[in-house]
């Protein structure tokens, strides 16, 4: 009888030590050495799982974003209005992980450091949220709850914007308006968002 080996943690390990160091360092700025250390393996065993920096990079995004946008996908699901769908999208993002306002803070910092991997990310997202976002506003416009006085592109923008940006930025930098007021909560924030 042969008795299967256990499944491996090394590449989760590596994962997760690899969100610390490019939060802290920037994804150039980080050593595949001492993720290994932190991963309490070996370079040679992140090189195995992950042949390249980008490769690395890319995983930590995916570890996160994958999940997100299975749910952006259960939250944009035809059979509500338009503005339901809205507030299920706004409060989902009002309710991420530590390790996916660690990936968002990764993404923007790379975004905004480097372009060398913009296209990529790019890529993702238009495989990502983006499509989910987009069929909710169609649906918005054929059924009359979405003006179309404004291009479907337009309307995809803004409305991601409109959500994405507060929530993110709440739990991101802590949005505070220049007065000292803070937004209202999450799910306040997410009904009131959903209703503008």
């Amino acid at each position: 009888m042969t008795v299967a080996r256990p499944r491996s943690d090394i590449a989760p390990r590596i994962v997760q030590a690899a969100r610390r160091r490019f939060l802290e360092h920037g994804v150039d700025g980080a050593s595949l050495r001492r993720i290994a250390s932190d991963a309490g393996t070996s370079i040679g065993m992140v090189y195995y799982y992950f042949p390249t920096k980008d490769d690395l990079f890319f995983a930590v995004v995916e570890e996160t974003y994958s999940r997100l946008v299975a749910d952006l996908a259960k939250a944009l699901a035809p059979g509500a209005s338009f503005e339901e769908r809205l507030h299920r999208m706004y409060a989902r993002l009002a309710l991420m992980s530590e390790d996916e306002v660690t990936a968002v803070r990764i993404v923007v910092r790379e975004l905004l450091l480097s372009s060398k991997r913009m296209d990529r990310i790019i890529e993702r997202v238009a495989r990502g949220h983006l499509p989910l976002v987009l069929a909710a506003v169609a649906d918005g416009l054929a059924s009359g709850q979405v003006s179309d006085r404004h291009d479907p592109i337009v309307i995809t923008i803004a409305t991601m914007a409109l959500g994405l940006a507060p929530q993110v930025g709440r739990r991101v930098i802590g949005l505070r308006a220049p007065t000292g007021f803070a937004p209202p909560s999450g799910e306040e924030l997410a009904r009131q968002l959903a209703a503008v």
